[in-house]
């Protein structure tokens, strides 16, 4: 997708916080000291709770040695809770009047999330998908509301591509239907050709016009997203050990897992925030491109925290898997972070092939760190550690900070 040239809406004076209905139309995206509101902040902090049941659903599927129906369900459940996080993220970055009604709609989104999460437990264990199906819709049914208002508020292309956005989240919903009614051997395609026709909407609804979502704002929604995610992965690892030395008094066979765990979230935390992305989000097809693909980013985070919890369990003689099988848990989805993490961020940035091979390199090292047996995710987390200290280096070497590079070619051709 090109981006447009269409011209940036006038935006709406921003005097009072919280009163009576206002006009909804779009926020300037040269608007200075755009940060996250408390109710963007309270937004993040429920989702949240929706991921955190998929991460302990996976970890009894994958205990359980039923990883595969578990990561597929895992998949199904994370993209409902991303994709309407993501819209909302988006749509708040570009109309966010923070008037009564804004206020009331985005609590009915968290409601929704709230339904949802309640019925992830059904879907992993019986694959029934009607909770789940019904706080996506209050989320989705939500978030056509406000895409109304703002075609309300706009004309031109900008009416129309808020009436677009509604009536294809409003078209979509009618196909998740098939969750229901379609036999269990279906719903996976159901899901697969429903996930494509959501991520179209954006495209078609934005051909002509551009919302004028906040580059500096949009990127932080994702980091406090992407901190909260990781936070939670050191929750449940936390109370994972926990119960286990309480049970099993098995400190000796914990603690490496433990502080490689540690390792890992720490290095996942210093090379997603090394960058300052925001500069490289300067049209509709970047954006979107590092939005979709934060669907891996996130996802991959918490199942680093359900594999720690597995590598705890398989530990202390509480899985039907192997060492191997447990170790992957970690080893996998931790690579799979780096490596989208490098393509998203940190490949924009770096200046020369050794500063550019560092992370897709720790991926690989990472991977065969699975084999390593009781000492595999120590082993992960103190080569996640070697890459932040080695991209120092580097750096340091070459004379140029992270963000040297494409970032100021960038802010020059700017």
């Amino acid at each position: 997708m090109t981006s447009s040239t269409a011209p940036e809406p006038t935006p709406t004076p921003r005097t009072a916080r919280l009163g009576p209905l206002r006009r909804m139309t779009a926020r300037s995206r040269d608007e200075e000291h755009r940060v996250a509101s408390p109710l963007e902040l309270f937004f993040d902090l429920c989702f949240v709770v929706a991921i955190a049941q998929a991460g302990m659903q996976l970890v009894h599927a994958v205990a359980a040695g039923h990883a595969g129906e578990g990561l597929l369900n895992y998949a199904m459940i994370f993209f409902s809770i991303w994709w309407a996080w993501m819209n909302f993220t988006w749509f708040s970055s570009a109309y966010d009047n923070d008037d009564a009604l804004y206020r009331v709609v985005t609590l009915v989104q968290i409601a929704g999330v709230l339904v949802l999460a309640a019925g992830v437990s059904q879907a992993f264990e019986h694959h029934v998908y009607t909770a789940v199906w019904l706080g996506y819709v209050i989320m989705r049914f939500a978030l056509i509301a406000q895409w109304l208002r703002a075609a309300r508020g706009a004309q031109g292309p900008e009416k129309t591509m808020a009436l677009r956005y509604a009536g294809g989240v409003f078209l979509c919903q009618i196909g998740w239907l098939g969750l229901l009614v379609l036999p269990q051997s279906g719903r996976p395609w159901v899901f697969l050709v429903m996930a494509v026709a959501e991520m179209c909407v954006p495209l078609y609804a934005e051909k002509d016009f551009v919302t004028s979502w906040h580059p500096h704002h949009v990127s932080e929604r994702f980091g406090l997203f992407t901190i909260i995610v990781l936070g939670e992965t050191i929750a449940a690892s936390t109370v994972a050990v926990k119960s286990a030395v309480d049970e099993h008094d098995a400190l000796r066979e914990l603690l490496p897992i433990a502080a490689g765990g540690l390792l890992i979230v720490f290095a996942a935390w210093w090379i997603y925030f090394v960058v300052p992305i925001h500069g490289h989000l300067r049209s509709n097809r970047q954006s979107f491109l590092w939005g979709y693909g934060h669907y891996l980013i996130f996802s991959s985070a918490a199942a680093i925290g359900a594999g720690l919890e597995v590598a705890v369990e398989e530990a202390v003689g509480k899985t039907q898997i192997s060492t191997l099988a447990a170790s992957a848990a970690v080893t996998l989805p931790t690579a799979l972070y780096f490596l989208t993490v490098w393509l998203l961020h940190a490949r924009h940035f770096k200046v020369g092939i050794a500063q550019q091979l560092v992370l897709p390199m720790t991926a690989l090292l990472v991977i065969l760190c699975t084999f390593l047996g009781s000492w595999a995710v120590l082993a992960a987390g103190i080569v996640a550690a070697l890459s932040v200290v080695v991209g120092l280096a580097l750096t340091a070497r070459t004379g140029t900070g992270e963000g040297a590079g494409t970032a100021e070619r960038e802010t020059l051709e700017a």
